[in-house]
């Protein structure tokens, strides 16, 4: 149970909203806005955005719970699960996309559950968030467990799909969080693991979630999944040495890699790259410890992926 808020209730205004959900109610100083010069449109929109980081940050602690939540899930064999519609639900499916090629994950690893399936992430299906049985039945085709965290994202804290899947989930045994941009309620706080409330305010464009909820979101689950990807080993120093090369963007990455943490010359970290496979972190190894791919992919596994732990600390430079 989370007990930071006592079931908190919007600010006393001097006229009440027709929704308490923060994300529903009328932002004061666009009022206006239908009237704006567009340098002040941009203005207004720039001031606002820059609220995103500092309610973000008031989050630091749920945010850390969460990750350790994701590490200990990964590390048991589990999956981290995004569930959401809309616009919270593409941020997911963004994040969970971008894992593979980055750190090298598995498909499986952190996946990414959107309303109203693929064709959603093309062309919104509004109607799909409305019903919490579909929710249930995505987290059951996953087969989810004990093992997964499925955390929940919906800017308002209201969307019946995410709250058909979390409920599955957590029938399911997994652990369960929910990530909004609202007051939490106590139910709320009582029912998940953890609950991450960055309190944005109201949207310039009433209701326009894929604003500030929108970039709160995306900072946080790039907080999480980046965080929970350096607690696994596959970060080396502050390098992504987990990366597989697939094009030559990662081709040049990789050889500067191994140039500036071996010390070597490119054509020696282009060979070496090669004789890896690939793969980065397998190519340290190599050259460290005067390794063979095979030996040196054996002694990582051996280690848990850790880099470090198998080679030494890249230290601060």
């Amino acid at each position: 149970m989370d007990d930071r808020r006592p079931d908190a209730t919007p600010p006393p205004a001097s006229r009440p909203p027709l929704d308490v959900r923060l994300t529903e109610q009328r932002n004061p100083r666009s009022m206006r806005i239908d009237q704006f010069s567009t340098q002040e449109i941009v203005d207004l929109i720039n001031a606002e955005d820059r609220m995103v980081a500092a309610a973000v940050g008031e989050e630091r602690q749920q945010i850390a719970r969460a990750i350790d939540l994701v590490v200990d899930s990964l590390r048991r064999g589990g999956r981290l699960v995004y569930v959401g519609a809309g616009t919270s639900g593409r941020l997911g499916v963004l994040d969970a996309s971008e894992m593979p090629p980055t750190y090298r994950t598995e498909p499986h690893m952190v996946q990414g559950i959107m309303a109203g399936g693929f064709e959603a992430l093309l062309r919104a299906r509004e109607g799909a968030e409305d019903h919490p049985e579909d929710g249930a039945r995505a987290i059951d085709e996953r087969s989810v467990g004990p093992h997964d965290f499925v955390l929940g994202i919906a800017a308002s804290g209201t969307t019946p799909f995410v709250h058909g899947a979390l409920r599955r989930a957590r029938e399911l045994g997994a652990r369960t969080g929910f990530l909004l941009c609202t007051y939490p309620s106590a139910d709320l706080l009582r029912t998940h693991d953890v609950v991450i409330a960055p309190l944005v305010g109201p949207e310039v464009i009433t209701g326009s979630t894929r604003m500030k909820a929108g970039t709160a979101t995306k900072i946080v689950l790039n907080t999480i999944s980046t965080a929970a990807m350096v607690r696994t080993g596959k970060v080396y120093g502050n390098l992504m040495v987990d990366l597989q090369v697939t094009c030559q963007k990662l081709q040049d990455r990789g050889e500067r890699i191994l140039m500036d943490t071996l010390g070597v010359p490119r054509e020696q970290a282009t060979r070496l790259l090669d004789a890896s496979g690939g793969h980065v972190k397998t190519a340290i190894a190599m050259a460290r410890l005067g390794l063979d791919a095979h030996e040196a992919r054996r002694r990582l596994e051996a280690v848990g992926g850790s880099i470090s732990e198998l080679v030494g600390s890249l230290g601060a430079g």
